[in-house]
């Protein structure tokens, strides 16, 4: 397949990093070679410096029946422009990044295909989507359900009372049946766990369950589960503004918003949420704003730093819930180390939803976790597939990645050892980023 993407921004060079390993063509456009940079060099692609709506550049390039041409430039103009010359030149599918929620209503779906545009993506409601479901599951760090709901993934961070604690794989503490722990992060270093290992105080532990066994999970990883009703969210953003319009109504909602003008505007968008014009990273601030008697504390403004702190502060004042937007990657893994809560970024997230679109008919979904180096895949094992021939105990699977579970008949299953494989299962798998072109090949004849 051979794709091009224009935009070396973070979602455009995540994107390009991900395909590249998938035995794809990529080719990468960008006005600005310092974005380019040594990714010619670093990973299987092409880059060339140009400009997307240049009619010369996309033919230099090769748009003409080229698989997918794919904009994700911050300027939906531009995105959408450039996907409309690369139709018009030749390309087969196009994709855009945009930022007007209109367009996304399916009544308009037909009506942009006509145009050319045949995928449109907005990264700020994939990741005000992340913000509902974390506060859904709020014990939890991340929750991410799989198999169209009949397993999920449940990821929390240990502290010293939990009961899972010490305890080795092997020492038959976790052969309940009812949760199987699929990794463990610690530090900077994602591990999948064999039977000498244990869980150790700080872990975040990464587990697949089926929705009936979280309380179990809960209760044995040391969570308090906490009713989220008031929630403050610092800075009036597109992910607050979509994440607010989308909760239930009988949250009580609070924005807090630096900037006067812009506060003006959420007030007329939003009737059911109390905009307050302040400076939310100042403590005195949240606490003038009530922070005290919040439940969730939500820090979107698009200064990863300043979120990061916001979230510190409210933790200071004793709120449990915090959700921190980090648009800068680099400093994923400060977050985490300063225990600032659950983490957002809504460039890998929308890099990953495109990233789906794309794969290989044996893989059905994949999942980019973005604050380990992993992978969730969901895959369909096929008749007379290596992953039907054995127990996967005996399957030797790559070091790197680990079985969760299985959905058979619309039934969600976890696995051991001793569990078989039949041709149709769904299969969820964790393994690590470099991982999965190699398995691919248990999973399809």
């Amino acid at each position: 397949m051979r794709i091009i993407i224009a935009g070396a921004g973070e979602v455009g060079t995540h994107l390009a990093k991900l395909l590249s390993r998938e035995n794809m063509d990529i080719s990468l456009l960008d006005e600005d070679p310092n974005r380019l940079g040594d990714l010619e060099t670093d990973y299987d692609m092409i880059t060339r410096v140009g400009n997307s709506t240049s009619i010369r550049d996309l033919q230099d390039i090769g748009v003409k029946g080229c698989d997918l041409f794919i904009s994700v430039t911050p300027h939906e103009a531009t995105n959408m422009s450039a996907c409309l010359i690369a139709k018009q030149l030749g390309a087969k599918k196009t994709l855009a990044r945009i930022d007007n929620y209109e367009y996304l209503l399916p009544e308009n779906k037909a009506f942009f295909e006509s145009m050319g545009l045949h995928h449109l993506i907005y990264p700020e409601v994939l990741a005000a989507n992340e913000v509902q479901e974390s506060l859904r599951n709020s014990w939890m760090r991340y929750h991410l359900s799989l198999c169209d709901g009949k397993l999920a993934l449940c990821v929390v961070k240990v502290r010293e009372q939990a009961p899972i604690v010490g305890h080795t794989f092997m020492s038959g503490f976790f052969d309940h049946g009812r949760y199987r722990v699929v990794a463990l992060k610690r530090g900077s270093e994602t591990i999948i766990p064999k039977g000498t290992d244990a869980v150790a105080v700080g872990d975040m532990v990464y587990a697949i369950c089926l929705e009936d066994d979280m309380e179990f999970f809960r209760e044995q990883t040391g969570k308090v589960k906490r009713e989220i009703k008031n929630i403050i969210f610092y800075g009036g953003s597109r992910i607050a503004q979509k994440a607010a319009q989308s909760l239930p109504d009988d949250f009580n909602i609070k924005i807090l918003e630096s900037d006067r003008e812009q506060c003006e505007r959420l007030s007329e968008k939003l009737s059911n949420v109390l905009i307050i014009n302040t400076d939310g990273s100042n403590l005195e601030n949240l606490k003038e704003a009530g922070i005290e008697d919040a439940d969730a504390f939500i820090a979107v403004t698009d200064n990863s730093e300043a979120n990061i702190f916001a979230c510190l502060a409210a933790k200071r004042c004793g709120i449990h819930k915090t959700i921190a937007d980090i648009e800068n990657i680099d400093y994923i893994s400060i977050a985490e180390g300063l225990d600032v809560g659950t983490v957002l970024n809504k460039k890998i997230t929308a890099a990953s939803y495109i990233y789906q679109m794309l794969l290989n008919a044996s893989v059905l979904n994949v999942h980019n976790l973005t604050n380990a180096d992993a992978e969730i895949v969901e895959f369909m094992a096929t008749e007379n597939s290596k992953a039907t021939c054995s127990t996967v105990r005996d399957l030797d699977l790559p070091d790197g990645a680990t079985i969760g579970g299985i959905v058979r008949a619309g039934e969600g299953i976890l696995v051991n050892g001793e569990t078989k494989i039949l041709p149709n299962d769904q299969v969820v798998v964790l393994c690590k980023n470099d991982v999965i072109r190699q398995l691919e090949r248990y999973f399809k004849q």
